[in-house]
């Protein structure tokens, strides 16, 4: 199976240049549905179904498994989203330099496709089934939270016993167990406007009842056990000589566990039902809309697993928690022993310095196709 790989890995490099030199951001709906045409017509050649869960926002979403599988018991989650604007693929296109490939969206997940596409290739090649016991579940929307999908990967996911997460491996080339959950919220301030130097006092200022909000929810942040709050965006006001009538803040809080998010949701309640400036008027918007994935005992059972066959192969494998999200949360949050990270190894996603180190391309992938083989045997 290596061998089989290693042979194809200049085609996986020129798979990964035609993802990244097409934009697809969240919001792009026509880049991403670019990238779904490309991946059905692969899945097809290999003898796979694909139903099209189509979408009117956002771009189409995919699942696609065997036309001989019956009750596929792994579930394998990748998004075609990237966060990057168009223009950007024809600004800094596909690119290699020494060992890494450069490009918007190459590590982020465009490479975890090739690494999927070319696991099920290998599988097929060497005359093992356990592409028949994989349901893979492709969004559109994952760097945006998932608005639309997230009912969707939850319906998917019921009943399965493993879910595979193609997100990238850490630079150190280690596994995800555990992410941090995630919530968004708006706080909206409104306040009466007036002139600021000839009646201020008639003026109800939006920004200073928003500053002291913004005080109150840093106090929230508890680092030591995973939480935290931050303000990133506020606006407000129309002018510098007018009170403000309206003010507003986006903000991101992050939760380790799940039995944090009645605490923070009652502290928030608290914050907002009174104000320090009288006569202005607090309304908070959002919910966690991503729950915490936990290192539970099923996820380490299938850490143990994967490490196993890492070990056949050569490859040491370390596990890790992060801060970040993924829709590895909702499965795990099924009660599914979930691993995300398993594509190839790369960083700085999100960024123009985003890369993918070449080498570890043709080892993961040879990594994922073992492992789907060898949890087949376990769900018979």
């Amino acid at each position: 199976m290596e061998s089989f790989l290693k042979q194809q890995e200049n085609a996986m490099l020129h798979f990964i240049e035609e993802l990244v030199n097409i934009d697809s951001g969240s919001y792009d709906k026509q880049g991403v549905d670019k990238i779904g045409e490309i991946l059905i017509s692969h899945y097809k050649e290999l003898g796979f179904q694909i139903k099209v869960e189509k979408q009117e926002e956002y771009g189409n979403h995919l699942l696609i498994q065997h036309r001989d599988a019956i009750d596929p018991q792994i579930i394998i989650l990748a998004h075609m989203d990237t966060v990057f604007p168009v223009g950007t693929a024809a600004e800094r296109p596909f690119s290699i330099k020494d060992d890494r490939a450069y490009g918007p969206g190459v590590i982020d997940m465009k490479s975890s496709h090739a690494s999927l596409l070319y696991a099920i290739k290998a599988l097929m090649h060497e005359g093992l089934s356990g592409y028949k016991n994989i349901k893979i579940v492709i969004n559109s929307d994952e760097e945006i939270g998932s608005p639309s999908s997230k009912c969707m990967i939850e319906r998917e996911a019921k009943g399965k016993k493993y879910a595979l997460v193609m997100e990238p491996a850490r630079k150190d080339g280690s596994l995800v167990s555990a992410r941090r959950g995630k919530g968004n919220y708006t706080l909206i301030v409104e306040g009466r406007a007036a002139h600021s130097g000839i009646e201020p006092e008639k003026g109800r200022s939006a920004i200073e009842e928003l500053a002291h909000k913004i005080l109150q929810l840093y106090e929230l942040s508890d680092h030591e056990n995973g939480i935290s709050v931050n303000v990133g965006l506020i606006e407000g006001g129309s002018s510098a000589n007018t009170v403000s009538d309206h003010a507003e803040a986006q903000i991101d809080i992050r939760i380790k566990e799940m039995d944090q998010v009645e605490y923070l949701e009652e502290r928030l309640e608290e914050i907002c039902a009174s104000t320090e400036v009288s006569g202005t008027k607090v309304l908070l918007e959002g919910e966690m809309n991503r729950p915490p994935m936990e290192k539970n005992k099923k996820t380490r059972a299938l850490l143990r697993i994967i490490q196993d066959v890492g070990e056949e192969i050569g490859i040491e494998i370390e596990d890790t928690s992060t801060g970040g999200g993924s829709d590895a949360s909702f499965t795990s949050s099924l009660g599914i022993a979930t691993i995300d990270g398993l594509g190839p190894v790369g960083g700085n996603a999100h960024s123009d310095k985003e890369y993918l180190e070449i080498p570890t391309l043709v080892e993961r992938t040879l990594l994922l196709a073992l492992l789907i083989e060898r949890l087949s045997h376990r769900t018979k």
